[in-house]
């Protein structure tokens, strides 16, 4: 007659168990032997790691060792630093080691956004006017001859004024200057300090040009906020501008009122807000 099952106790968690082979006393049950036996393993896997990581250690400190020793200096560079520096391309250094094999470095075309201003032609350079400025003048199309229009997208008053004194150290100067900007920097939420950035890029044009014109922002349809502090920039430049000898453009008349003007973001100038704009902008420069 088979044996009855009876209750056992686990000695590790104390859990109650059915058995029929096995003693009350020393019982263990499957799961705890899981868990020892798990446990068992990832000890056995730390173990093996650490060694790992020392072994890791023991081969830098041996190849820093022999790079010391044939090259004399911890670092080492792969190609001539000066030559390729004339040519105008990147070097790459790298670290010495036995086997490296010299490869050639990538060329990486690089531009400067300035140096279409700085490198143009300078033989008439009272004859030529600039009109220069955030993304708003991006599709500006004056007539007036010799006017040169340069866009600058997503640049608030410190660009501008960077990219002035480039220009500035370049020597150039200009029959008229332009310049619209404030649409980036009224998004700082810091109404003075945009204001004294304008300030400062007016005074900077000022020792390029004899007749300096602020063109004013623009009514923008994209809420209460940014268009308050555009209408408050706009105020603020109508009045400053007359008192310190710079002309202003009254843009926020001519749009006022013309969503049409403006393209769906509500703040760049459409097709027919820029020739509106280019024709304030043309009859400032007459």
């Amino acid at each position: 007659m088979a044996s009855s099952p009876f209750l056992v106790t686990c000695s590790t968690c104390h859990m109650h168990s059915l058995s029929i082979s096995v003693g009350s006393e020393g019982f263990t049950c499957d799961k705890c032997r899981e868990i020892v036996r798990l446990t068992e393993k990832i000890s056995e896997l730390e173990t093996r790691i650490q060694t790992l990581i020392e072994d890791s250690k023991n081969v830098r400190a041996s190849d820093t060792a022999l790079d010391a020793t044939s090259s004399g200096s911890p670092v080492h560079c792969s190609v001539p630093v000066t030559s390729s520096l004339q040519q105008g391309n990147w070097v790459t250094v790298r670290r010495h080691s036995r086997g490296s094999k010299h490869r050639s470095s990538v060329p990486i075309r690089t531009s400067n956004r300035f140096s279409p201003l700085s490198d143009a032609p300078t033989e008439k350079p009272d004859q030529s006017a600039l009109v220069i400025g955030d993304s708003i003048v991006r599709n500006m199309k004056i007539e007036t001859p010799a006017t040169i229009v340069q866009c600058l997208p997503g640049d608030r008053a410190p660009d501008i004024l960077a990219n002035l004194k480039v220009l500035a150290n370049a020597k150039r100067k200009f029959s008229k200057i332009v310049i619209h900007v404030g649409t980036n920097d009224v998004q700082l939420h810091q109404s003075e300090i945009t204001n004294n950035n304008v300030k400062e890029v007016c005074e900077l044009a000022s020792t390029m040009s004899d007749t300096v014109i602020c063109s004013g922002p623009l009514p923008a349809y994209r809420g209460d906020k940014i268009h308050s502090r555009l209408s408050s920039l706009n105020g603020w430049m109508s009045k400053w501008c007359p008192q310190n000898n710079i002309g202003f453009i009254d843009n926020w008349t001519s749009f006022w009122g013309r969503p049409d003007l403006l393209k769906r973001d509500g703040l760049h100038p459409s097709r027919g807000g820029a020739a509106l704009l280019s024709s304030n902008m043309a009859y400032s420069l007459r």
